[in-house]
Formats: C-alpha cells, sequence, structure tokens
C-alpha cells in the first residue's frame, strides 16, 4: 500500500511542477494578449488542484520506492502528465480530438518533433510557446532520467555510460550526489540554451523564434512556429547555427560538463562515442552531398552539401527539423538518414534511438565473435579504449537491440494491418521510435501525422512513448513476474 501512496505523492509532485510551467504560457497569453488566456488559465487551475489532490494527503505517509515502483512511476508519470499537457490545446482547439492533442504533448514530452497540427504560423505566442517549453523541459528531463533514475531501476543511465565509455568522464568528474548532478547538469544545458538563443538572434530569427528554436535545438524536439519549419527562413546563417547546436545536444552532457569545468576540449576527444558520432554524421552528410548532386537534386555541390549537411543532422540526432522535402530526394539519403537516427545520438544526451555507446559495443562483441571463430581457444575480452566490457553489459545490450528490433517490427506490422503502405509505416515507426519526428510518403516534412487515423495516430503515440523510456521500463509492466513480487 506505501508503494501506491509513493507513486501518487511523486505523481502529484509532478502534476503540480507542470501546472507552474503552464503558468508561464498563461502569463505570455495574458502579456501578448493572443485569445488563448482563459484555457491557459483553467488548464493551469485544473492540473494545478489535481496534483494537489494527490500530493497534500499523501505528504506525511512513509514513502517506500522499490524497483518495482519505480517502473511504474516511470510508465504512469510519461503516460499520464501528457493527459494534463493537453488541456491547453483542446480548450483552445476545440476541434482538436483528444487522441489529435494526447499525440501532440506526448510528442514533445519524448523530443519527437511530430506533429498533428497545422496552421502553426497563426497559432497564439503561448499555445506555440507551451509546444516548446514542452520539449525545453523534457529535453533536460530525459537527461536527469539517463542520469539518476535509470540506475536506480538498473536498467542503464549514467552508471552504465561510466562502466563502458573511457576517457575522463569517470564518477570522479561528476558532483557525486544525484541533487548536484542534477543541477550541474541543469547549468549546462541552460547556458548551452541561452548561447543558442542569442546565435539564432544574431542570425536573423526575432526572439521568440529564437526562444522556440533553440528549446527545439537543445531538445532535439522538432517542433517550430512554422508549418515549413526552418524552411520558413531560408537562411543559410539559422541552418548553421542549429546544425552547430543540434550536434552539441547529441553528444552526452556530462562530456559538456567536465569540458566546461576544465576549460579544455580534451573530453570532447576523449569521448569515444563523440568522435564515432562526430564522424559518422558529418562523413554521412558529405556522402550525401555527393549523391544530390551526381542526381542533379540541385544546381551545384555546395548548395546540395548546404541542404545534406542540415536536414541529415537533423534527423540523425534525433531532432526533427526540416529545410527541404527530403522526401521527394533519392532514396538513398532519406533512408540512410532514418538508419542513422536509430544509431547516432550518445547516451546521456537529449537524443533517442539504440545510442552510440550501444552500437560500438555490438560492433565489437561482433568483432570478437569472428576472432574466436578464428582463434577458439584464446581469451581477449572486449574493451572500449582501454577499459574491458562486461560480460553483463554485453548482455544487456544484446537484450535491448532485440526488444528494439522486434518492437519495431510488430509496430510496423500494426501499421500495415490498418491499411497503410510500406514506406509510410515503416519510417513513421522508425521516426516515432526513435524520437526523430518526420517520416517519408504520408508522414513526410511537406506534411505531418494529421492524416493517420485514430488507431494509426494510437500506435505511433505507443511507438514514441516506449521509445522514449527504453523499452525495457514499459515491456517490464508485461511481465507475469513483476506483478508476483
Amino acid at each position: 500500500m506505501n508503494a501506491i501512496f509513493t507513486i501518487i505523492n511523486i505523481f502529484g509532485l509532478v502534476t503540480m511542477g507542470f501546472s507552474g510551467l503552464m503558468a508561464t504560457c498563461l502569463l505570455t497569453s495574458f502579456i501578448a494578449d493572443d485569445g488563448a488566456t482563459t484555457a491557459f488559465f483553467q488548464g493551469t487551475l485544473i492540473t494545478l488542484l489535481s496534483g494537489a489532490l494527490m500530493f497534500i494527503p499523501t505528504i506525511n505517509i512513509p514513502k517506500k520506492v522499490s524497483r518495482q515502483t519505480g517502473f511504474l512511476m516511470v510508465a504512469i508519470t510519461w503516460s499520464i502528465i501528457p493527459v494534463f499537457c493537453t488541456l491547453p490545446l483542446m480548450l483552445y482547439l476545440t476541434e482538436l480530438s483528444f487522441i489529435d492533442a494526447y499525440f501532440e504533448t506526448v510528442s514533445g514530452l519524448t523530443t519527437t518533433g511530430a506533429t498533428t497540427l497545422s496552421g502553426l504560423d497563426q497559432l497564439p505566442m503561448s499555445i506555440n510557446l507551451w509546444r516548446h517549453e514542452l520539449n525545453w523541459i523534457a529535453g533536460m528531463g530525459i537527461i536527469i532520467f539517463a542520469v539518476a533514475i535509470l540506475p536506480i531501476l538498473g536498467i542503464g543511465g549514467m552508471q552504465l555510460y561510466i562502466a563502458e565509455s573511457p576517457g575522463t568522464v569517470k564518477e570522479s568528474d561528476l558532483p557525486p550526489r544525484i541533487a548536484q548532478t542534477a543541477k550541474a547538469l541543469w547549468l549546462v544545458y541552460a547556458g548551452i540554451t541561452l548561447a543558442c538563443i542569442i546565435a539564432l538572434r544574431l542570425a536573423g530569427m526575432n526572439w521568440f523564434d529564437a526562444i522556440c528554436h533553440a528549446f527545439s535545438a537543445m531538445s532535439l524536439g522538432g517542433f517550430s512556429t512554422h508549418d515549413s519549419s526552418i524552411g520558413y527562413f531560408d537562411s543559410l546563417s539559422i541552418e548553421m547555427v542549429l546544425t552547430i547546436f543540434q550536434l552539441l545536444a547529441g553528444i552526452n552532457f556530462a562530456s559538456h560538463y567536465v569540458a566546461l569545468r576544465k576549460r579544455s576540449f580534451n573530453p570532447y576527444a576523449d569521448d569515444r562515442e563523440a568522435r564515432v558520432f562526430l564522424v559518422l554524421v558529418l562523413g554521412s552528410c558529405l556522402v550525401a552531398a555527393l549523391v544530390l548532386w551526381n542526381a542533379d537534386t540541385y544546381p551545384d555541390f555546395l548548395t546540395a552539401l548546404r541542404h545534406a549537411t542540415f536536414n541529415l543532422v537533423t534527423i540523425a540526432t534525433d531532432c526533427g527539423f526540416a529545410s527541404q522535402d527530403f522526401n521527394q530526394w533519392p532514396i538513398f539519403v532519406p533512408m540512410w538518414m532514418l538508419f542513422l537516427c536509430c544509431i547516432s545520438a550518445s547516451s546521456g544526451s537529449t537524443g533517442g534511438g539504440i545510442r552510440m555507446i550501444r552500437t560500438i559495443i555490438l560492433m565489437k562483441q561482433a568483432r570478437l565473435e569472428l576472432f574466436k571463430f578464428i582463434h577458439p581457444f584464446a581469451v581477449k575480452p572486449m574493451k572500449i579504449g582501454d577499459t574491458v566490457v562486461s560480460n553483463k553489459i554485453v548482455t544487456s545490450v544484446t537484450g535491448f537491440i532485440f526488444l528494439y528490433f522486434i518492437s519495431i517490427v510488430i509496430l510496423v506490422f500494426m501499421l500495415l494491418l490498418s491499411g497503410m503502405d510500406f514506406i509510410s509505416a515503416f519510417s513513421a515507426i522508425v521516426a516515432c521510435f526513435n524520437n526523430a519526428g518526420p517520416g517519408l510518403n504520408q508522414v513526410g516534412p511537406a506534411s505531418n501525422y494529421a492524416s493517420l487515423s485514430d488507431f494509426q495516430t494510437g500506435v505511433c503515440t505507443f511507438a514514441m512513448l516506449l521509445g522514449r523510456v527504453q523499452i525495457f521500463s514499459i515491456v517490464i509492466l508485461f511481465v507475469p513476474e513483476f506483478w508476483r513480487k
């Protein structure tokens, strides 16, 4: 029973926190007089009262946080908080269905960036700010989730990163307590976001667009204030700024913290994940540009390089902006972009997918198996740099990869069963599962997810949630042994 009260208490506190976030948009709406003040007032009041009714009665009840409680808390928070977040959207956009509103807020909180809304350019300032605030607050929440929550549950996070990654990001480099670690990473995240806002303003955006797109870029959330996304600005300088900050957001924030603390670039050079991530993504930009140039998609190589670089980086980092309709490009390029979104982002970043460290471990394990075929009696541990990777970690990664691919297969078949064409179904699930945003064909960058049926929208929503919580946190709830403990 104490476990139930613990869940209610924590969830009530989180809910009240989101009412405070909603209140900032209420203030924005009031000052801008954009017509959404009533919607935000009602939404804030309902959310605050709901949270208080859960938090206050359970405040003095002894709390017991077990692993089982932790898994339930993660699943409940990620799936029910978006319900409260739909309130301003549904109260203002009365024609918006609940499933579409829920998809929108789940997309924001999982930093996916897929949308069911059109007419973004005409939305009230406060509604657009709310969507981008969900991106930004969730981006930091994802980092804390990886650093603090997953290790407690025993399924990864920063402990796994420290164990797997050679270089300077070790336990001694991070503050020893969870609260201190969270505060340090918050400061880094907020500081880089502020730098992004200023850079975008200098590049030509107005202050509001700069704030919103900086929130999206640093969270790798991909929401925009315009239907045509970054294509609206048609600005090379804006694309360059966003490309740089998206790459920064795709690197482990612990590396950023250590680099800033030591005032040195060495932590990046020593971070194997970051090195592989940057070489793979930037090398892919060059290859994609050559393909586009060779296919006469653009008149010259520099133009091809510009558009290939921005759009490939934004998908590979799981952000989801778009400056071109890459659905019209030679199929190799957008399919390669979708492949990159599965593996590229670093652990401890705001990106999604398998994460680069797992990809490195899997590749090294495959290489080690080939070595053992040639030398069956040799004893050779797997190493990343000078660090030996334990069999326990390899087994965990292998299990995750299996669940990752089987989940995508099942969800793709569910969309195919609903009548969606293969390219649309496959790209929608890959994009949603990896929190990357736009897919191809029906869900391409020139359109959005509004054309999907309620069933299809529901499947994509579940894919976003499953991918964001790293699969285990939800899948384990369907294991009978979990409920017998």
